[in-house]
This record gives structure tokens, sequence and C-alpha cells, in this order.
């Protein structure tokens, strides 16, 4: 590609990006179920439960990443929050995938370490990734609050779970995007209710 084709190229994907986000500023549904998964997730903490982040590829990324920012810190200094990724154990990843299906990975994780009050948190860009959602029949089973973070219509998660975070493209790149954005946003809301209440575990 020629140096122009590759600045137009830039300047697009980041005009696709920016123009996404901005349709988000005047979607209140998506700014309302943001707000009660955030609340959700605070409660939750405040109860010293724990939130249990799960996806695969750049969801599973995505995960590990929102999971370290409540055990270590998002803006503020204080003390660490119970997030676990699902997506980070090897061995029981191979385990599970070898011995049952690659379909129960994050469901048998769940069976083991997931009690009443939890937090699930599914990330899959088409909501439908096999594993993704057997694991949320799992935490529904179980009974765990169920947070799904999709695109596009929200493919079968968004029946599934309490709480369906859908950001409305087709575009995978354009939703991973969104995605991190979101959860960034979530453990800032995280973060003040429980540091300005005085309720950090």
């Amino acid at each position: 590609m020629t140096r122009e084709a590759l600045s137009n190229l830039i300047v697009r994907r980041i005009a696709e990006s920016a123009e996404l986000k901005r349709s988000l500023l005047c979607d209140e549904a998506f700014v309302q179920v943001v707000a009660s998964a955030g609340e959700s997730i605070s409660a939750a903490l405040r109860c010293g439960r724990k939130v249990l982040f799960f996806g695969n590829g750049g969801s599973a990324a995505d995960a590990q990443h929102l999971a370290a920012e409540l055990t270590g810190r998002y803006l503020k200094e204080r003390d660490s929050l119970a997030g676990m990724a699902l997506t980070t154990n090897s061995s029981s990843l191979t385990a599970i995938g070898n011995d049952y299906s690659f379909e129960m990975t994050f469901a048998r994780q769940l069976q083991g370490l997931g009690s009443r009050g939890d937090i699930a948190f599914g990330i899959t860009t088409t909501g439908n990734s096999a594993n993704v959602l057997a694991a949320m029949r799992v935490a529904t089973e179980k009974g765990l609050e169920t947070i799904g973070l999709t695109g596009g219509g929200g493919g079968k998660l968004r029946e599934m779970v309490n709480h369906c975070i859908c950001i409305p493209s087709a575009q995978t790149p354009r939703i991973q995007e969104c995605h991190i954005m979101t959860g960034h946003i979530l453990c800032e809301i995280v973060e003040n209710a429980l540091s300005d209440e005085g309720n950090l575990p």
C-alpha cells in the first residue's frame, strides 16, 4: 500500500470507532444497562463475593484485563477486589477440553469456583460462543448474577443473562474496542461506589 492509502485506512478505522462510540452517547438503554451491571458488581463485591470473567481470543484477553483491574487497581489506591479470569489456567483449560469438550472449559470451572451471589461475566462479540453459553447455564443454575458483554443483536446470550451489554455493530474489531471501554467504565463505577462508601472489603 502507498503511504496515502495507509493514511486513509488509519483515518477510516479511527472514524469508524469514534462513530460507534458516539452512537452510544445517545443510547439510553445502553447507558442504563451499564449502570445496572455496575451496581450489581458493586453489590456483590461489597458482600465479599467475586466476579468471574471469561471469553475466547480477544475476549479472553479482555477477561484477564478486567480481572486485573479489580485485583490490582483501576484509578484509585484501595484494597484488592475479587476478580478472577477463567481463561488463565492452561492446565484446567486443556484438561477440561480434553476430558469433556471445549464447550465445557468455562462451565466446569464455574461449577467448582462459582457460588451463589458471585458474578458470572461472559464476553463474546457474537453472543453465540458455545462455551460462554454453557457457562451461563451453569451460572444460572448455581444462583450467580449474570452479565454478558456482546455485540450485534446479542445472539443467544441476550436471553440468558441478567444484564446484556450489547455493542450495536457487526464489526468484531469495533465491538472489541467498545468492550474494553465499557469494561473500564464498569471498573470506575465499582471503584467509586465502594471507595466512596468506605465499603471496600
